[in-house]
């Protein structure tokens, strides 16, 4: 006899990674540790390049934006399991979790749109430089993030709605550290076909078609990089670009193989390990990336550093 049909489900149970308890300690002092690497790092990236007038550009307005949705994407996760490892409990209400499930479509939708306007203002920057801060003004970097959030918020609006319409069975665990969105339709009793299809066809649209966006624009910007005659003008251009192409490799790279872990047979574990690499790793590295990188950033820290060093003197003397 299979799971009964229930639609009063109040809760549901985060299973998380293991349920060895002499590994939990563990676990939680490595996503402590990461957490606050990416709250700290993506934190100071925005502060260094709001308070330095040399950053406000638009690439470094799409960065700090960037690295805004990075500390909001991590967020979303991580302080719920580091919760559920310290009071011992695995509970997420039902509530909690298609809250969380919201917000995490949120955010993963806008870090790739986010990344792909990115690509577009490296595009404009090297392919027609004299235009850049004519195209690229004020307004329209404005207008590339409201579209971005407005995108976002309609899509996870659309996956949440459809969730919510679907009955759940008694079964209630969830083999994932938070509520991810295939981990929570295979708890349903009903119908899921059009979910699924809602799934792929979003999926599809919003996943695909940015990234066939940026492998355009920087196949224009290799276009550009490779006439430019000399070796140090090449140099010079490809290095505005660097950055961006680490991050988008991790970012898509990761995502993939989390795609194709959860795709293959008995995957849930292998999945939600997966899962770590572009829910945690990848918004952790994203500023030692820009500012390791970046000469401007770099220096923009440094200031940074020295200013609140200065008033922490003043305030002491």
């Amino acid at each position: 006899m299979g799971p009964r049909n229930y639609t009063g489900i109040s809760e549901f149970q985060l299973l998380g990674f293991s349920e060895e308890p002499e590994l939990q300690p563990l676990i939680f002092g490595l996503f402590l540790s990461m957490y606050l690497i990416t709250v700290c790092g993506n934190l100071l990236l925005i502060l260094a390049v709001s308070s330095d007038s040399h950053l406000h550009t638009p690439m470094y307005f799409f960065l700090a934006n960037l690295s805004f949705v990075d500390i909001c994407f991590t967020s979303t996760t991580i302080p719920k399991m580091l919760l559920n490892i310290q009071t011992q409990s695995k509970a997420i209400t039902f509530a909690g979790c298609i809250t969380q499930m919201y917000f995490f479509i949120l955010f993963t939708g806008l870090d790739m749109f986010l990344l792909t306007v990115m690509a577009y203002d490296r595009f404009v920057a090297i392919c027609h430089p004299l235009h850049y801060m004519v195209i690229m003004n004020p307004w329209l970097c404005g207008l590339l993030v409201l579209v971005s959030w407005i995108l976002s918020v309609l899509h996870s609006l659309l996956h949440t709605s459809m969730v919510l319409r679907l009955s759940f069975c008694t079964e209630v665990e969830i083999t994932h550290f938070f509520c991810e969105i295939n981990q929570i339709i295979q708890l349903v009793c009903s119908d899921t076909f059009l979910n699924n299809m809602v799934i792929y066809f979003t999926g599809m649209l919003l996943a695909g078609g940015p990234f066939i966006g940026i492998l355009y624009t920087y196949s224009k910007i290799v276009t550009s990089i490779h006439g430019i005659s000399s070796a140090q003008g090449k140099h010079k251009a490809f290095s505005t670009c660097a950055s961006h192409l680490s991050v988008l490799s991790l970012f898509y790279c990761t995502s993939l193989g989390v795609y194709l872990s959860s795709a293959a047979p008995q995957s849930s574990h292998a999945s939600a390990v997966a899962s770590v690499t572009y829910t945690v790793v990848t918004p952790m590295l994203n500023p030692f990336i820009y500012s390791l990188r970046n000469r401007d950033i770099k220096e923009a820290l440094m200031r940074f550093s020295g200013m609140v060093a200065l008033k922490g003197s003043i305030v002491l003397g």
